[in-house]
């Protein structure tokens, strides 16, 4: 059976963008390591302190545009490490609140200038319209 595929471009583009995704990850990847977190734990943590130190989990979910079983490993991860914490809210003990720790706050403070002239010098081969242009592109694909 011969493998063709009924766009070929589409599989090429594709091909394209995985191969990037692994490679920025990987430059990204130093700094976060040396703290023990990963890029999605440490985006969780920027979230967090973009958001004032605390978000309902619902919310922290669709932040995170991530399952709720990928958003409950994280957080527990995090609440090991003492970087969150979670805890229910009074008003309705169904609803869970994730709260970024002084811990949590210090390492975000200790690692985001660092990582932000990562994530700068891994897009500097774009030029502004180019960063625009991806960020529309991959936003249709995420929709």
């Amino acid at each position: 059976m011969a493998l063709v595929p009924d766009d070929p471009l589409a599989h090429r583009a594709l091909e394209s963008l995985l191969h990037a995704e692994a490679k920025i990850r990987r430059r990204l990847a130093g700094d976060l390591e040396r703290e023990g977190l990963s890029a999605s734990g440490f985006f969780v943590l920027v979230v967090l302190v973009s958001a004032g130190g605390e978000l309902e989990l619902r919310a922290l979910r669709h932040r995170l545009q991530t399952s709720k079983a990928n958003a409950t490993e994280l957080i527990d991860t995090l609440v090991v490490r003492g970087l969150v914490s979670r805890s229910k809210m009074a008003i309705d003990r169904r609803t869970v609140l994730v709260a970024l720790t002084p811990s949590g706050r210090a390492t975000v403070d200790r690692c985001f200038p660092e990582h932000s002239e990562r994530v700068q010098r891994a897009f500097a081969v774009l030029n502004e319209e180019e960063k625009r242009s991806l960020a529309v592109i991959c936003r249709k694909l995420a929709a």
